[in-house]
């Protein structure tokens, strides 16, 4: 998901810091190396579908789980967030959703057309049925996938969903002057790096929703997850359409017909999610039959402290519903 706030401070933080001029290019031209590196082609494959090239990775063996990727992701983030999983038993498929890296942006890159999408990616790999997890903006096509293709979904986890909540006051919209300057922060890989590596809480706390006081209190390996995280939104001018498209469709999501799912749910959150995810997961748990929630108390939008215990949950509840 991207907030308003975080679109107006990653525009006016990109312009205000690229006035540190030249002595940094060193460091920036390192950084961007390895962080095409990281999603080089040769890391991923390319199906066709109906909207065009779908990019995707696999990791692991064993029952399939198909990880759709959140806001600043692509195929990349889907093995990061779900390595547990590949070294725990699972054939883990992560695609880069419409817009990010080498996947299609096509003129209707609506979450209903990207759950259209990966049934033309399981057809390519011979899968029938699998379970699907969608994080933070992912989980709208997570969800509409379960609600397009009930035969293809064997379970369903909305993962810090972006998804509908009824609200009193409506989303106020980004005005243009200022989605512009937006826009042109996130097409620019040094205005990125440069905003993250000078100022890494402000972008934490408005880009991952987490409070920067939660991070330096975790232990070391859930710090360096949360920097992991955050630099790995680089290179963002090849994850701009996909980001844009997710701030229009997360930013003020549109209801769904969640009382239509029919596959085993469960929904996870984190109750201080800046993003305010855990009124969405338990309106998923209120219209899904059966459903299943659970919010941590706190975590922020990226479960800080909780990476392994929240493993263990949804391990479990595959596990219970008989998949795994």
């Amino acid at each position: 998901m991207v907030s308003r706030r975080a679109l107006l401070g990653l525009g006016v933080l990109g312009a205000g810091l690229a006035a540190t001029g030249g002595a940094v290019a060193v460091a920036y031209g390192s950084e961007l190396a390895k962080a095409n590196a990281l999603v080089a082609p040769d890391l991923s494959l390319l199906v066709p579908s109906r909207f065009g090239a779908l990019e995707y990775a696999e990791a692991g063996s064993g029952a399939p789980l198909l990880l759709v990727h959140g806001t600043g992701g692509g195929f990349d983030q889907g093995l990061f967030f779900a390595r547990r999983f590949s070294e725990a038993g699972y054939r883990v498929i992560a695609p880069s959703r419409f817009g990010y890296l080498r996947s299609a942006f096509p003129d209707d890159p609506s979450s209903d057309n990207q759950a259209d999408a990966f049934v033309d990616l399981l057809d390519a790999l011979g899968i029938e049925r699998i379970a699907i997890a969608g994080g933070s903006a992912g989980a709208l096509s997570a969800l509409a996938f379960a609600i397009r293709h009930p035969t293809r979904c064997a379970a369903l986890l909305p993962l810090v969903p972006a998804s509908y909540v009824p609200r009193n006051t409506p989303v106020q919209s980004v005005p243009p002057d200022q989605m512009r300057m937006a826009m042109a922060a996130l097409r620019s890989d040094f205005l990125f790096w440069l905003a993250i590596t000078t100022l890494p809480d402000l972008l934490t706390e408005a880009l991952l929703a987490t409070r920067p006081a939660l991070v330096k209190a975790a232990g070391p390996e859930e710090q360096a997850r949360a920097r992991q995280i955050l630099h790995s939104i680089l290179p963002v001018s090849r994850r701009a359409d996909g980001l844009l498209n997710d701030a229009l469709l997360a930013g003020n999501p549109a209801p769904m017909a969640l009382e239509t799912i029919t596959a085993p749910t469960l929904a996870v959150s984190y109750q201080d999610d800046g993003f305010g995810t855990a009124a969405a997961a338990r309106y998923i748990g209120e219209r899904v039959p059966g459903a299943k929630v659970h919010v941590y108390a706190d975590g922020g939008h990226i479960g800080i402290g909780h990476d392994a215990e929240s493993f263990v949950l949804i391990d479990g509840f595959l596990k219970q519903i008989g998949y795994a």
